[in-house]
């Protein structure tokens, strides 16, 4: 830090006050003692002794005569700074001045002007953390900069997460005089997360490492109305064998991530009537699979996940984004300012039983006409079924829709209508800046997303849709997978959790 210079400003030369006239002529001026030298004006330069007096406030302040032997620029005596106290510049040229820290007060508290405002969290190892999950390389002089910290506070946490084995030295960095120092950065491989996408009809299995990198994965044709137990043995079964796969052991990872095909109460990871999925209501997931693991269980709704592994890993700096699964169901997961938008209960985004057909089939649900009755990929093999063609599940609809069928072609141009309809209004109320199409149906191609963009344009405000983006999934099947390990890395890897891991 450079240090502060001072310029002492000479001390202004005292004018002798003037005195009432009343005075004058009794006393006469006074005078200064023989051999003092006199700062005064020259007797040209005085006020003639009949002037008024100035009004007390115009008046200069009254300071001592000075001794015999002073020097008339000398300040008087009271001005004179203490032995050992700093020289003081004038009032332009002094710094900001910052209060003293009160006894007692760690040395590794911010300055006054650095402080964080009351209530943010202080500038721990974890929050350090969070800085060089970037990957880019800083040095601890960066560090300090930035955090505000005092260079040996950054000193103290870059070496405990040096131990932690969460960061490392990664080269030098320019000298700009001397031995160049040394920069730090992230570790992604130091440990790694379980991520289960279950979906209606499928399951998908990864270990990914703590940049969101798939290092091993699985997936299997598994039906969630198999119950939770026989449906989480099997995550807990080829979870193991991942680990084993890629020669972790299980005593690495740093959490377990996990998203469902319903509505779940994301703080206890209870899934809460979900309309699919006999035997789950209120099961204790976190607690049945985090009796074969020691890390924590995460768990979501598989639409929040999707959307959160889509923002993560190609939409970073889109604030506001929403995600739509178009498969055997319809959902929809909510990006807003960056973080997943779960609702009161864990139950936003469920755009699937939105009503927007009058009549219309019976939903699952127990309503009718609802969005999922009308366009998801089971309703548009029933569709098919109804005219001889042989279709099961949406991926029947998708190899038909790839062979050139033109009825399956036409009614997955319906269902992006139908699906642009419960989105324009989405649009109108969320105002988001992109729009991801994902899902098994987006794999038949454009047109599931030519009708949703053709409604979504025609019924929007233009204000709204002026910027808007609307895009196929560029993650595919993948996203719910890598998007529960996003979800078990950020809680893994948060300030407190880093700090509490440290201790």
């Amino acid at each position: 830090m450079a240090k502060e210079t001072h310029t002492v400003a000479p001390a202004a030369e005292a004018d002798d006050p003037a005195g009432s006239p009343a005075t004058d002529r009794r006393q006469g001026a006074a005078k200064p003692k023989p051999g003092a030298a006199t700062g005064s004006a020259p007797a040209a330069e005085r006020k003639p002794r009949t002037t008024a007096p100035a009004p007390a406030t115009d008046e200069p302040p009254r300071t001592a005569a000075p001794k015999p032997g002073t020097l008339a620029d000398e300040p008087p005596a009271t001005a004179k700074p203490k032995p050992g106290t700093p020289a003081v510049g004038t009032a332009a040229d002094a710094p900001p001045r910052t209060a003293a820290p009160k006894p007692g007060t760690s040395a590794d508290e911010l300055p006054a002007t650095a402080k964080p405002k009351p209530g943010t969290p202080a500038v721990g190892a974890g929050a350090l953390l969070q800085l060089l999950r970037d990957g880019a390389p800083r040095t601890r002089s960066e560090l300090a900069a930035v955090t505000g910290l005092a260079r040996s506070t950054v000193t103290q946490r870059v070496d405990a997460l040096l131990a932690s084995g969460l960061i490392g030295p990664s080269g030098e960095a320019a000298s700009t005089g001397g031995r160049p120092p040394t920069t730090f950065a992230f570790k992604p491989h130091a440990r790694v997360v379980l991520a289960a996408d279950l979906g209606a009809t499928h399951a998908r299995l990864a270990v990914t490492d703590l940049a969101g990198q798939v290092l091993a994965e699985t997936r299997a044709d598994l039906d969630i109305a198999a119950g939770p137990q026989t449906v989480l043995d099997w995550v807990i079964e080829h979870g193991h064998a991942l680990l084993s796969e890629i020669d972790r052991d299980p005593s690495g990872l740093l959490g377990v991530g996990i998203g469902l095909p319903g509505p779940v109460e994301h703080s206890t990871g209870r899934a809460v009537n979900p309309p699919i999925m006999p035997g789950w209501d209120g099961f204790d997931v976190p607690h049945y699979v985090g009796e074969h693991f020691t890390a924590p269980v995460l768990v979501d709704n598989d639409v929040n996940i999707m959307a959160l592994g889509e923002h993560f890993t190609h939409w970073p700096d889109a604030e506001h984004l929403l995600f739509v699964k178009a498969a055997t169901g319809i959902g929809c997961g909510i990006i807003s300012d960056g973080q997943v938008f779960r609702g009161a209960q864990g139950a936003a985004g469920d755009m699937g039983h939105i009503k927007v057909a009058e009549p219309g089939p019976v939903c699952r649900c127990g309503n009718t006409g609802c969005l999922e009755a009308v366009a998801s990929g089971a309703a548009i093999a029933a569709a098919l079924a109804e005219q001889d063609i042989k279709a099961h599940s949406a991926l029947d609809v998708v190899e038909l829709a790839r062979a050139g069928s033109v009825p399956a072609l036409r009614l997955l141009r319906q269902a992006g209508r139908d699906i642009g309809e419960v989105l324009a209004a989405a649009v109108n109320l969320l105002n988001p800046a992109v729009i991801v199409i994902g899902g098994s149906l987006a794999l038949a191609g454009d047109h599931l997303l030519a009708g949703v963009r053709e409604v979504i344009y025609q019924r929007s405000l233009p204000l709204a849709t002026q910027h808007l983006r609307i895009v196929q999934s560029r993650t595919g099947e993948r996203a719910g997978a890598v998007g529960a390990g996003v979800m078990a890395i950020n809680h893994g890897l948060s300030p407190s959790r880093v700090d509490a891991l440290l201790a």
